[in-house]
């Protein structure tokens, strides 16, 4: 009395299963498959569900089961069930990944006790695409550095394997200077930050600041950024030179006002003796005309 299907569509009206259809995987890190399943009826509890994955269409070769025995050699203590069944979740995760992990996998799932059913979502798989190098960091800077003014550098890389985050490092600050932070940003995707925030001297202009991730299994990778320091405004080197500029204006502006009057003074003068020197000579010119006269009568 045992009914069992051993594929069912991921669009069958009865079961279905939703499998993240690609993904990338890091050697020697981990990796976690998103995996969710539906079906009709009432919810059933993880005691009444088995949850499998195996290798393409060959359901005998298993990669998960939570009966060690009936898994391949080469995926024991390697495989674990993330999700909760009983939740409709059979999300699966790879640790230590080998080169070879690459797929695909499917998922399988058996209702036990009673009238047994069997349905395996061959497909609704998912291929892994086997990284050797670890993903690239991001590392940005909030503004331009400034001495003597906070500064705030950001380090993030994305990841596979949340049960075993990359461990993110700076080439200078303590913990009170950073904060960090996970998010799932896409399905089987997460992303770690870390911010640093710290007053910039002037010994560190033209210095680097360093970011490393250290995934799981040991792969590194390592982002630098080149600070290049702004000297902060100093009042004093303002001030200074407008004072300078506004007394040598006020002694500029002085010694013209007193070379002007002084020009003036002088011209007053000048004036003044021309003046008299026109009167001697209309006086001399009145006399001449009277002696003329005074021999013309004669």
């Amino acid at each position: 009395n045992i009914k069992e299907t051993e594929t069912i569509s991921a669009v069958s009206e009865d079961w279905k299963a939703s499998v993240t259809k690609q993904m990338d995987a890091l050697v020697t890190s981990c990796v976690v498959v998103p995996c969710s399943f539906s079906h009709p009826g009432k919810a059933l509890p993880s005691s009444k569900l088995r949850g499998i994955w195996h290798i393409s269409n060959d359901r005998d070769q298993v990669i998960y089961n939570e009966d060690q025995t009936k898994i391949l050699d080469a995926y024991k203590d390697r495989t674990k069930m993330l999700g909760i069944l009983g939740q409709n979740n059979c999300t699966l995760e790879i640790t230590d990944v080998k080169d070879h992990d690459n797929g695909p996998f499917c998922f399988r799932i058996e209702l036990v006790g009673g009238e047994s059913q069997k349905f395996s979502f061959v497909e609704d798989c998912v291929d892994l695409k086997m990284q050797h190098s670890p993903p690239e960091i991001k590392l940005t800077q909030s503004r331009a550095a400034f001495e003597g003014k906070a500064f705030t550098a950001t380090c993030s890389v994305r990841h596979t394997c949340p049960s075993f985050r990359p461990k993110l490092s700076w080439s200078r600050g303590n913990a009170d200077q950073i904060f960090e932070k996970h998010e799932l940003i896409s399905q089987g995707v997460w992303v770690i930050e870390s911010v640093l925030t710290f007053v910039p001297e002037e010994k560190d202009d033209h210095s680097q600041l360093n970011c490393t991730a250290v995934f799981h299994g040991r792969k590194t990778t390592t982002k630098t950024l080149h600070l290049y320091l702004k000297r902060a405004a100093n009042y004093k080197n303002i001030i200074i030179p407008i004072v300078v500029l506004v007394v040598t204006a006020g002694v500029i502006g002085l010694v013209s006002g007193l070379i002007i009057k002084k020009y003036k003074y002088v011209n007053q003068i000048w004036n003044k003796n021309v003046y008299f020197l026109d009167t001697d000579d209309d006086n001399d010119d009145y006399q001449n005309t009277a002696d003329l006269n005074i021999y013309g009568n004669v």
